[in-house]
């Protein structure tokens, strides 16, 4: 048995909001601890003997996802959706791959998890995991559900039925309860938190998926037939995979197979799907509070409080999620924060950038922050990694000035070709072609003035580009 763990990387943690965004969601952000959630993910299942990971992730976070798991020699095969059809057709991408690589993955069994949850037990998990594997490998899907610690609304649950030896057939997945229900379901004992984890053989999985939702099969059959690899990723059939419906694993296959069985889990599983749960897990001083940044408190109780920059100073409040980032000062009550998805969607109806991203944006190539603007000009910070390279390009409506910072950047501008150092410029006329290398060991920083009638990330022709955004 050779299980390869299937990484659903992507989501978009709407309800972390104003730290998780568009372009950079949660299951990216270091939340609890020194890796990202991402890491953390794969970095949990050292002590499973496993093959390399196959993570599923969209096409805006590509660099990021590759970026991530080559700082923990985990890159394996990253699978890149057109967009996104929720779990059922993710799964089925990485099961038709597992099948087609045999020579790597054999006959797979898929463990599939999400990218955001944190487990504070992994010794546990990795044993329920061996324990379950017999019988995924003998055709049972199998979920495992978690011992539910309070009647919580944000999760949904799983009703098991008959078992032994803590394993039961599934009897019903019900969706996002009220809090009398959830409380029911709490005292019955026979309810578990749906975790979104499963162990299952990828052969097994096509089977019922192509038995109960056919056009789901194949469109993702259809998609994966022509695929074609770019840098790091594996890229399907764009059109073909849009015709795929959109569903999720629960709805599409394991609510109808006979075959679904349950494992109960308590091994510190959260899924940290809003702020509330993050104070939940943090390390809380004497009064309650979990704070991150740059924090003073007065008479302040059980409250989460986070700064990314500058100061937050709080007095004579209890139960509230103050979260300050570059950009934004996000204040909720500390049961509400389920709600911030409502704010982000009246940001996407408003078109608002907060929503998209932070002053900081990545690039494979490091990042850039904008750090001034004003009508015909922007002033921006760019860090360039080391051996990074910024694609050979130019711009119909921008010139540029660099200054550099700190390290030694190699210049393209026209048909010269010349190195900056420390307090060293150059200007860049509107329409020349230019690109910028960091032949070193350390990063590069430098200061871009851009001056021009318009200054959108758009106005860029990519002649030559070593991340393939040609």
């Amino acid at each position: 048995m050779m299980i390869v763990p299937v990484i659903l990387a992507g989501g978009s943690g709407n309800r972390l909001w104003p730290k998780s965004r568009a372009l950079f969601p949660k299951q990216f952000l270091r939340l609890n601890g020194e890796h990202t959630m991402l890491q953390s993910t794969l970095l949990r299942l050292e002590k499973l003997d496993h093959q390399p990971a196959i993570t599923i992730c969209n096409e805006d976070h590509r660099f990021i996802v590759a970026e991530q798991l080559k700082e923990i020699k985990e890159l394996g095969q990253i699978i890149l959706e057109p967009e996104g059809r929720n779990t059922a057709p993710a799964v089925a991408l990485a099961a038709l791959h597992a099948l087609k690589e045999t020579n790597l993955y054999g006959e797979a069994l898929m463990l599939i998890l999400p990218a955001d949850h944190v487990i504070s037990d992994s010794k546990s998990f990795i044993a329920a995991i061996e324990n379950a594997a017999p019988m995924a490998d003998n055709g049972q899907l199998v979920t495992f559900g978690i011992v539910p610690t309070q009647a919580h609304t944000g999760y949904g649950y799983i009703k098991s039925g008959e078992g032994k030896n803590n394993v039961y057939v599934v009897d019903e997945f019900v969706e996002k309860p009220s809090i009398e229900l959830a409380e029911k379901y709490v005292s019955s004992g026979t309810h578990y938190w749906n975790s979104g984890m499963f162990l299952i053989k990828a052969s097994k999985y096509l089977e019922e998926l192509k038995l109960y939702y056919p056009s789901i099969f194949e469109a993702c059959v259809s998609a994966s037939e022509n695929t074609e690899t770019d840098v790091d990723f594996l890229r399907i059939d764009h059109e073909k995979f849009k015709q795929c419906p959109s569903m999720s694993l629960d709805y599409a296959v394991m609510e109808n197979t006979s075959d679904a069985v349950v494992i109960p889990l308590d091994i510190g599983w959260n899924d940290i799907g809003s702020w509330s749960s993050l104070w939940d897990i943090g390390k809380k001083d004497r009064n309650g509070n979990v704070v991150g940044g740059d924090i003073i408190l007065h008479e302040t109780t059980n409250s989460l409080i986070s700064s990314d920059k500058g100061l937050v100073a709080a007095v004579g409040v209890e139960d509230l999620v103050i979260v300050a980032t570059d950009d934004v000062v996000m204040v909720a009550n500390k049961k509400k924060t389920e709600a911030v998805k409502i704010l982000v969607q009246q940001l996407k109806n408003e078109q608002r950038q907060e929503r998209i991203s932070g002053k900081i944006v990545y690039r494979p190539w490091g990042s850039y922050e904008t750090i001034d603007m004003g009508e015909c000009y922007q002033v921006k910070r760019i860090t360039v990694k080391p051996k990074a390279k910024l694609s050979l390009q130019k711009h119909h409506y921008r010139a540029e000035h660099w200054v550099v910072v700190s390290g030694i950047a190699t210049v393209i501008k026209g048909s010269d070709k010349f190195m900056l150092c420390t307090n060293e410029s150059t200007y860049i006329p509107l329409g020349t072609v230019h690109s910028l290398h960091n032949n070193e060991d350390i990063d590069l920083e430098l200061i871009e003035v851009q001056s021009g009638s318009y200054l959108g990330e758009d106005d860029i022709i990519r002649f030559e580009d070593i991340y393939g955004r040609v």
